[in-house]
């Protein structure tokens, strides 16, 4: 959508390389794609609720805390609400 955007895309990309296939490629082998998918599941989980994150918007939180603290913010801010 525009260069910001995508430069948060191709970073996820590179840490997805450097934390996890890197990683794993090194320590297992895989003989079905569905091993790797459950890995990768496990790893996505981690990312998103125990990894904290450095960037402008987390700023040493988890994503899902990022999230849960922009939603009670944004519930506040709500006009619309039903």
């Amino acid at each position: 959508m525009s260069p910001q955007t995508n430069g948060i895309c191709e970073r996820f990309h590179k840490t997805i390389l450097q934390e996890f296939y890197q990683v794993t490629f090194r320590k297992k082998l895989y003989h079905d794609l569905e091993s790797l998918q459950k890995d990768l599941d496990s790893w996505i989980d981690y990312y998103n609720n125990e990894r904290t994150h450095q960037g402008k918007i987390c700023n040493g939180k988890t994503p899902m805390e990022t999230l849960l603290s922009g939603k009670t913010i944004w519930n506040s801010k709500n006009l619309n609400q039903i």
